[in-house]
């Protein structure tokens, strides 16, 4: 491990932010995602040595989606780096090959989770930076986002909404950019393991890395990677702010009808005097409970529109075969289909 006189300024950097954040307290399990690329290697190494001041337990762990002909190599490399530093190691390598980026992605929180669970880590750590913020907010407009989508690389999250010991998703190199993890490794000697795939402009998201930011830097604004990623930060504390609202909302003017739970309705009169952000939010918790998923904006609209409706007026079947109608100052869903 490194002593105090090794420090960089960036130790410096993520002690601070650790400690004026508070999402990787003391003493706790910490599960740390490494993937061999220079962000997660840069992360491993900063909390391996902060952990002296922070007493955590740190284990690595890797998700091999078989993507990569070398993607056994670069697992075998992670798993020699944690035994060099004397600390466990995880390795999962998906039985099916991911077909898409969303798929791989959901593999792998799966499987981090599992890992977390079943070894009691309070936390899974990645290394996801403050380049990874702008490219998210960039990726994430271009598909029509609300404020939600922008701002989705938090600091922090469960990764159970569920369980009241929820697994903690934590993201602390925020305020990293990527050019600085780089210099990093290069500082530290730590070999980077190249992924081809980061240059396969197939991938959306590599396009916006490799070609969108790079023109916003030349022709717009060479600080622009920043300023995205500024503008995240601001949405993410909006966002809470509306979700509690939201909440609170949400308890007032939705009603499991006669204490059922196969009939939800909603006091759309009391919905009505609220903004509109406010509405589109409770519908979309209300469709969420609906559907058991997501809701896409015009199933959100669709809902809202009940809101201001003529009574009798209906939707058409959400997915799932479950219908909303007006009855007088009421929304009424039935959560079976008929």
């Amino acid at each position: 491990m490194s002593n105090l006189s090794e420090w960089t300024l960036l130790h410096t950097q993520l002690h601070r932010t650790l400690r004026d954040r508070n999402i990787l307290p003391r003493s706790k399990r910490l599960l740390v995602a490494v993937s061999g690329g220079q962000d997660s290697l840069c992360l491993i190494r900063l909390l391996l040595d902060l952990q002296p001041k922070w007493h955590w337990q740190i284990a690595m762990v890797n998700c091999d989606h078989r993507w990569r002909s070398d993607s056994q190599a670069n697992t075998d490399y992670i798993e020699q780096l944690a035994d060099s530093w004397q600390i466990p190691f995880y390795r999962e390598t998906a039985d099916i090959i991911p077909a898409t980026e969303a798929a791989a992605r959901e593999w792998r929180y799966q499987v981090l989770t599992e890992i977390a669970q079943s070894n009691n880590y309070a936390y899974i750590v990645t290394g996801h930076t403050k380049s990874d913020r702008a490219e998210t907010l960039l990726y994430n407009l271009i598909r029509g986002s609300g404020a939600d989508g922008l701002q989705a690389l938090t600091w922090q999250r469960p990764l159970d909404s569920i369980s009241t010991n929820s697994i903690i998703l934590v993201r602390p190199l925020l305020d990293i950019t990527r050019e600085q993890t780089g210099h990093f490794c290069q500082e530290k000697a730590l070999k980077i393991w190249l992924d081809i795939t980061n240059n396969d402009l197939h991938y959306a998201r590599n396009r916006i890395r490799q070609e969108l930011l790079p023109y916003l830097q030349t022709h717009f604004n060479p600080q622009v990677e920043s300023h995205l990623a500024q503008t995240a930060e601001l949405l993410r504390s909006e966002v809470d702010y509306l979700e509690e609202l939201t909440e609170t909302l949400f308890q007032q003017v939705v009603f499991w009808e006669n204490g059922s739970q196969d009939r939800l309705k909603i006091n759309r009169l009391a919905l009505s005097q609220t903004h509109e952000a406010l509405k589109r939010r409770v519908s979309r918790k209300v469709l969420q409970k609906v559907m058991q998923k997501s809701a896409n904006f015009e199933q959100i609209e669709k809902l809202t529109a009940l809101i201001s409706a003529p009574n009798r007026t209906q939707t058409d079947p959400f997915p799932g075969g479950a219908i909303a109608i007006v009855d007088g100052e009421w929304i009424i869903f039935s959560l079976t289909s008929n």
